[in-house]
């Protein structure tokens, strides 16, 4: 009955460590979403003189300046009203710099009504959305659809720094433009899915060790 009992022990033991393991990423995956949810609605600062992703993701900014030319449009999809575009256009600040910012979603049927040129507040955060890769099809130049954010290449189409703005609101409001602000429901954090699991696996790896030891004692091992 040693080897059974050994291993029995030792797996519920390596178990149990794997969902000790998963609570402690619990704790800190809790906390880290509560300090961007803390950072994203902050009271908007000045956008800094030369932001830094790792420094300055899901800051909370105040731009007042305009948007100028023709916006980007990322064709994306909205569950109550269909197919349409996230729309980033270049903003020019009262102190002379231009960056990105995207102004929100606009249904399909209604994207070309969205004002190219006009002096606007705009109150959002800093982010740096990671959403190609070597999948994601190039822009179609032609019909002015992207099919993710991509910073840098934005930045260089419409000569702006690399630096993207979310809007979490736009004063005075763009025209059938809703903005979609940064938060935290995209981010993972199944960790107290996965501590269950393991501490299951836990309690049927000791049922399955209590039923072998039984059998064995019984002569039927």
């Amino acid at each position: 009955m040693i080897a059974p009992l050994v291993l029995g022990v030792a797996g519920v033991a390596i178990l149990l460590s794997l969902g000790n393991w998963q609570l402690r990423r619990l704790a800190w995956k809790e906390a880290l979403l509560a300090e961007i949810e803390t950072r994203i609605s902050a009271d908007p600062v000045a956008l800094p003189p030369v932001p830094n992703s790792d420094r300055d993701r899901y800051l909370s900014v105040r731009l007042d300046g305009a948007f100028e030319g023709e916006p980007l449009r990322v064709l994306t999809g909205s569950k109550r009203e269909g197919p349409g575009f996230r729309v980033v256009s270049a903003f020019r600040t009262a102190d002379g710099r231009r960056v990105l910012v995207d102004r929100g979603f606009v249904p399909e049927a209604k994207a070309d009504g969205v004002p190219t040129a006009r002096p606007a507040r705009v109150v959002g955060n800093l982010d740096w959305p990671d959403e190609t890769d070597g999948f994601t099809p190039a822009p179609d130049s032609e019909r002015n659809i992207w099919f993710a954010r991509d910073v840098a290449a934005m930045a260089e189409a419409l000569g702006t720094e690399p630096v993207l703005v979310v809007a979490r609101r736009v004063d005075p409001p763009d025209p059938g433009v809703t903005p979609t602000p940064i938060d935290t429901s995209a981010i993972p954090n199944d960790h107290l899915n996965y501590a269950i699991t393991w501490f299951s696996l836990a309690v049927v790896w000791a049922g399955m060790t209590a039923y072998w030891l039984w059998r064995i004692r019984r002569g039927g091992g």
